[in-house]
């Protein structure tokens, strides 16, 4: 089985390298050469990147600060990160259009759902910035709620891990990888693939969610092509 419109989560995260903040110039061109394998296929792609690497909100709110006020920080964080991979593949000669929940006309579309289809439909790269354009909604749920919106097949997350694990690989060197969930297995052992209401939105709608490792050189274009890659939720 292979998918012909996906939408990529990308954690904030990712965008770092091997930089304890910010963004990596060298994983920004990674990035890009790993959507370009994809971008090759015809494959109708849209993205949905986090902002860890320069604010996150939750964090914010946690250190006393206004949590609605942080999120919309946190948001803005995501546009940054929307455009700074924008222009990585616009270099590399992929059409691409950022959409962001947020008005900001002079910098990026306003999104609107037909449009961003049709972006698609033309063979554009969509990305979608500032999250939900809500406070208390993370990018895990907005990438759910794009994926739903675009009607796409499948919502991809990549991470810094090949897979959802039973606890911390990076801490434990017992934990043990699990090949295939279900949503409700997810939420009921509390495991940190998306945030519940991530989880809870693509269970009622059955969309499916494959995690694997973003690092991994190719893995990207595996999972499209239906291949084997870290872990799978699904209903059953």
């Amino acid at each position: 089985m292979s998918y012909k419109r996906v939408l990529l989560k990308i954690s904030g995260e990712a965008l770092m390298g091997d930089k304890p903040y910010g963004i990596s110039p060298d994983m920004i061109t990674y990035l890009s050469e790993e959507i370009r394998s994809v971008y090759e296929q015809s494959v109708q792609l849209a993205l949905v990147i986090g902002a860890g690497n320069i604010f996150r909100g939750v964090a914010g709110a946690s250190k006393g600060m206004d949590r609605a006020t942080a999120d919309n920080m946190g948001m803005l964080g995501t546009v940054i990160n929307s455009l700074a991979v924008q222009d990585a593949l616009e270099r590399g000669g992929i059409v691409t259009r950022v959409l962001s929940a947020i008005t900001m006309q002079s910098v990026c579309e306003p999104y609107i759902r037909r449009r961003a289809e049709r972006h698609l439909e033309k063979g554009r790269v969509v990305i979608f910035a500032a999250g939900t354009g809500n406070p208390y909604f993370t990018t895990d749920t907005a990438g759910v709620l794009r994926a739903l919106e675009i009607e796409a097949d499948v919502i991809m997350k990549a991470t810094k891990v090949n897979g959802v694990y039973d606890k911390d690989p990076e801490k434990f060197s017992d934990a043990v990888k699990y090949e295939h969930l279900t949503y409700n297995d997810v939420l009921n052992k509390n495991l940190k693939v998306m945030d519940a209401s991530a989880i809870s939105l693509a269970r009622d709608e059955n969309l499916p969610v494959i995690v694997f490792n973003l690092k991994e050189k190719g893995n990207i274009k595996r999972a499209v092509n239906g291949e084997k890659v870290g872990t799978l939720v699904t209903a059953e």
